[in-house]
Parts: C-alpha cells; sequence; structure tokens
C-alpha cells in the first residue's frame, strides 16, 4: 500500500545498503502505521549525478518521498518522517542535512492495489478478508 520512492545521485549507495534502507523504512512504517510490512513498497530512483541539484549547484542529497493513506493521525506521520530520517542517516552515513522526507498522502480511493481499491487505515484486515 505505502509506496516510498528513495531518490540519490547513482552510485551514492551500494546494494547491501539500499537492502539495509528498505529494511529500515519497511520496519518504521510498518511500526508506526499498524501494517503489516507485505504491504510497504520501496523503489530507488538513481540519478545521473549531473541531474540532481540542492541550491542550484551538483549534489548528493538523499530524497525519500512517502505516499501513505488519509486519515492516519498527524503525530503518527511526524513520528513517520522523523524516524525515517533518521534511520536513513543511520544506515547510509549521509548527513542530516542532506536528508530530505516527505510524505504525502490521499485518500485510499484514490489508489487500486492488486486490482482493488486500498481500504481505509484500520480497515485492512477486513479488505484482506474480502479478496481471500
Amino acid at each position: 500500500m505505502p509506496i516510498y520512492t528513495i531518490t540519490t545521485a547513482a552510485g551514492t549507495l551500494d546494494s547491501a545498503t539500499k537492502a539495509d534502507l528498505a529494511a529500515e523504512v519497511t520496519r518504521i512504517h510498518s511500526d508506526v502505521n499498524h501494517v503489516p510490512s507485505t504491504y510497504v513498497n520501496v523503489v530507488f530512483n538513481e540519478l545521473a549525478p549531473d541531474n540532481v541539484y540542492t541550491d542550484a549547484k551538483p549534489t548528493r542529497p538523499l530524497i525519500i518521498n512517502g505516499w501513505v493513506r488519509s486519515g492516519h493521525p498527524d503525530e503518527e506521520t511526524s513520528r513517520l518522517v522523523t524516524e525515517i530520517a533518521h534511520a536513513a542517516t543511520q544506515v547510509t552515513g549521509i548527513p542530516p542535512e542532506r536528508v530530505l522526507v516527505v510524505i504525502g498522502n490521499s485518500p485510499a480511493r484514490f489508489a487500486i492495489e492488486g486490482g482493488r481499491v486500498l481500504p481505509e487505515p484500520g480497515q485492512e484486515q477486513a479488505w484482506l478478508l474480502e479478496g481471500a
């Protein structure tokens, strides 16, 4: 259900670091939003180094964009971005000032997975049973 797109300049993260970061993002999201880890999708997007700029200069930031269903309490979303940003720094060694985490949301009915409209937060178990 949720999807995290992690964008970096090519060559910034090796395969093991990507796997560790994906595991941490998955663990944190599952813990904070109370959903099974099987719901969490993490995608890495690597751009040519001359395609990533901050302050009009080529740079190597770590940009994490997450999408979640609307309806999660604001304090949980704040906890989510804080924990993911901290984990990103710990796992990658990229300093906090180069890590950007943004969580966007929209109603569950604006997304489809597995051919079905997503359930509202808290309705996941009923949604799973309906699809079985």
